[in-house]
């Protein structure tokens, strides 16, 4: 019950409720005080127009020698009362009742008075409003009105009217509000279920995606529709992260897997010949041998272990910092091919190179992008074709410069092209020809011209293949040297 209670929705919709319900509570009780108020105003005026209008008729008859106490005087006084619906009263100077409109001769009101403060009010202030029963001249208290006759007459009026007819009226108004009150309420109830609900289902998929997550389920995502709002962005965002997170996730193990695989054939190898020479196996005069193979697969494990830490290394820096930093492009690109001179020679290839003759100064990290072309010089010699011929170009465009390395060999197939920068990967072709590799090279090369907000592209068609990659240039657009 208290973890219902904790869910968003639920907190609120009672939220919303209660906001509504004292918002009404208020509106209600403002219309209340403002309707009575209306209404005892509108009966006011009302028994003050009766009131004036039965005092000049009582005048008129008083001039024409009519006695106040007579049976015209009531006659006129019913006839009044039945066209306002009020009960009225005369008094002389004094407040003694002299009339009234009761039908019955034998009216009880006749020779009594009303209080004396009712009087003074009436003479202070011109006019008497307040509920009162007149000193007890009605049995329940009601609703009273006077004011002074008209000039040639002494006495007063007052005009009557049943509190009991003016709490209907305003119960009839208080009525009809209360039931559109609640009309309103309703719909506006059903609209914040609704709405709140629709608002808080891509927070509730967050979170079941999120237990998914912990349980390394990455499948599940959050629906957004055609919602543009705060919420259905925030489920974008949590979606892309998703993606992000199923991507890294199947990397991760990927390169488990790989780096599974990548050990487990050296260090069997080496676990094969070491023990095979220790129990004598292996016949003496192949223990040489044996070990050459030991010393390579170390070899090849210890390349494996640097690639993976150049990774971190790379990985580690950020894009701001390698763009403070510049180096001359052409000077990298000649050591590279000078450290890699023997086995290029020793393959029997050719070297051709379309390089300018002044230096070309790029930003970024000399050593990581000595990295990368030696990687691809090395990537070429191995592959080649024997006898063929390496070409390596640089160049200037719009800013940026290009170089590229092309070698003559067996096409990479079309279909290997898209995953032949994924870490440990190697196509079937080379997999044999490739002993000395550990599939980090071009995967490397990649990331560190990543980090370099570079780009590198691969081609191969009709034996050729191309690696280029394209840095920026330091200072002018023409790559004028700067200052580290």
């Amino acid at each position: 019950m208290r973890a219902f209670f904790r869910s968003v929705y639920v907190r609120n919709f009672i939220t919303i409720v209660l906001l509504f319900c004292v918002s009404f509570f208020i509106l209600g009780m403002a219309f209340a005080g403002m309707s009575y108020s209306f209404i005892l105003r509108e009966r006011s005026e009302s028994m003050v127009e009766s009131a004036q209008t039965a005092g000049v008729m009582l005048r008129s008859y008083a001039q024409a020698g009519q006695d106040m106490e007579g049976i015209n005087m009531k006659a006129i006084l019913s006839w009044i009362s039945r066209m306002s619906g009020y009960h009225t009263l005369v008094t002389d100077s004094e407040g003694r009742i002299l009339n009234c409109s009761d039908r019955d001769p034998g009216c009880p009101h006749l020779g009594r008075t009303v209080p004396s403060q009712t009087v003074a009010a009436v003479n202070r202030e011109g006019i008497y409003r307040g509920f009162s029963n007149l000193n007890g001249n009605f049995e329940r208290s009601r609703f009273v009105v006077g004011i002074a006759l008209p000039a040639g007459s002494s006495g007063y009026i007052f005009v009557s009217d049943e509190a009991g007819r003016m709490s209907g009226i305003w119960r009839g108004f208080a009525e009809i509000f209360l039931f559109a009150a609640a009309v309103v309420v309703l719909l506006s109830f059903a609209l914040a279920f609704f709405v709140i609900r629709k608002l808080s289902r891509p927070i509730k998929e967050m979170s079941d995606a999120a237990r998914s997550y912990s349980r390394g389920d990455f499948t599940p995502r959050v629906h957004t529709g055609d919602r543009h709002d705060e919420v259905s962005e925030l489920a974008r965002a949590f979606n892309v992260m998703a993606d992000s997170l199923e991507r890294s996730e199947k990397s991760r193990r990927e390169l488990i897997a790989n780096v599974s695989h990548e050990l487990k054939t050296p260090m069997t190898t080496i676990s094969g010949y070491a023990d095979g020479i220790l129990d004598g196996t292996v016949p003496p005069e192949r223990e040489a041998e044996c070990l050459q193979i030991i010393s390579s697969e170390t070899k090849r494990l210890s390349r494996l272990v640097r690639g993976m830490l150049d990774m971190s290394q790379i990985q580690s820096v950020t894009p701001m910092e390698l763009q403070r930093r510049s180096f001359d492009l052409l000077e990298v690109v000649c050591q590279s091919l000078l450290s890699l001179e023997q086995k290029i020679t020793s393959r029997g290839l050719d070297v051709e190179t379309v390089l300018p003759e002044d230096a070309v100064y790029v930003s970024g990290d000399a050593d990581a992008i000595t990295q990368v072309v030696h990687n691809l010089l090395d990537n070429a010699a191995k592959f080649a074709s024997p006898g063929s011929t390496i070409t390596v170009k640089l160049w200037r465009e719009e800013g940026r410069a290009f170089v590229s390395v092309a070698n003559r060999g067996e096409t990479i197939p079309k279909e290997e092209l898209p995953r032949i920068f994924e870490r440990f990967h190697k196509t079937d072709a080379s997999r044999n020809r490739d002993r000395d590799g550990v599939g980090l090279g071009l995967y490397i090369a990649k990331t560190i011209l990543d980090s370099h907000q570079s780009s590198i592209f691969v081609s191969s068609r009709d034996g050729i293949t191309t690696f280029a990659f394209d840095l920026r240039l330091a200072g002018g657009k023409n790559g004028e040297p700067r200052e580290n």
